[in-house]
């Protein structure tokens, strides 16, 4: 049986290789391919739907529930401050520097480590399903969230995503809406009292200052950000409306469709949900997998970005190397001693939850 001192340097190897290779969203076919390749190094069975790649533990039973694994091998572009060169994977003072290396590269490889450890593993009491998944950072349709159907029935989740080895056992939601309030138009030297830019002040007062009255133990208030503005075409003309672009963070204390009710119904302007399907995520704190870490020390927590737990309808834990700060970053890296703890922990969370 190959040690898990061995499938931690190959997953640090493999790192370095997704590390080189350009994978944006939608672009993840060559990542994809040297995935395939690890599953092929370890002779396990694997299925591929695009550039979603996914593996069953070899003592698959039918009877048993699923845990999922999944993280994802996609990633932005890299941003203009870079000072490094972001495909080329290298180690300087203990980080591995590159891009993905920490969103989610660092969980991703962990993960399927550990997957290749428990492989072939008799009597567990669930069966594990390996997802290396694409467009999740574009939530692409042929992300998981599209990849669910063609996937056996799931009844818990880890999705790797950088959280210091902590264990999110909630994540916010996210709904975007579109705004519009009116005015009239006319010219800019003559008397206007209904002037939409002047009416849009009042309009911007009520969204900093509005209130959601739930709020969540693990995920506190809802958060409500106008992010964009847009209005008007030339100096000289009063436009007939401004558009704003408002940013909602779900707690687990409501639906996405009970915000969007409640919002609309309120709103001083008109309101359009771009869609509703980014739900807010949790896992109930007695789950014997937050259980198993909770008896490892590892913290519990809300988390307020959003990843591919919004796809899921199952109870789902986020859980990974790395640190969250550093996603999307310049000069993005991960420690090396961050994975090897990882697969570490991963393991021994496994243990407890996989073998009562």
């Amino acid at each position: 049986m190959i040690t898990q001192k061995i499938l931690t340097e190959k997953a640090i190897d493999l790192l370095k290789k997704l590390i080189s290779i350009q994978s944006f969203s939608s672009e993840e076919d060559k990542t994809g391919d040297a995935i395939q390749d690890w599953f092929k190094e370890f002779d396990i069975p694997f299925e591929r739907i695009h550039n979603n790649v996914f593996a069953k533990n070899k003592f698959w039973d039918e009877n048993k529930p699923t845990l999922l694994l999944n993280s994802h091998h996609d990633t932005v572009k890299p941003n203009k401050a870079y000072t490094k060169d972001p495909f080329h994977p290298h180690i300087e003072d203990g980080k591995l520097y590159g891009l993905g290396s920490n969103d989610a590269g660092g969980c991703l490889v962990s993960l399927i480590a550990t997957f290749t450890h428990f492989y072939e593993e008799k009597n567990l009491n669930h069966n594990i399903l390996m997802v290396a998944s694409m467009e999740e950072e574009s939530a692409g349709e042929n992300s998981l969230r599209g990849l669910l159907p063609s996937l056996p029935t799931i009844n818990v989740a880890i999705v790797g995503e950088p959280t210091l080895m902590d264990l999110a056992i909630a994540e916010k939601g996210l709904i975007v809406f579109d705004a519009v309030i009116k005015g009239t138009p006319s010219h800019a030297a003559h008397p206007n009292d209904d002037n939409s830019i002047y009416n849009t002040i009042e309009v911007l007062e009520w969204f900093k200052n509005f209130k959601f009255q739930k709020t969540s133990e693990a995920l506190g208030d809802v958060k409500m950000t106008v992010t964009q503005i847009n209005a008007g075409t030339q100096h000289n003309v009063v436009p007939s409306q401004v558009e704003l672009v408002i940013d909602v963070r779900v707690n687990d204390a409501y639906t996405n469709q009970e915000i969007a009710d409640l919002l609309k119904a309120e709103a001083p302007c008109e309101l359009q949900e771009r869609g509703l399907n980014l739900n807010s995520s949790k896992i109930d704190k007695e789950h014997g997998l937050v259980q198993s870490g909770i008896a490892l020390g590892r913290k519990t927590y809300g988390s307020p970005t959003l990843s591919d737990q919004a796809a899921l309808t199952c109870q789902s834990l986020k859980l990974g190397p790395g640190d969250s700060i550093r996603s999307h970053s310049a000069d993005e890296y991960i420690y090396v001693h961050e994975i090897e703890e990882g697969i570490d922990l991963y393991i021994k969370i496994f243990n407890g939850f996989l073998k009562n």
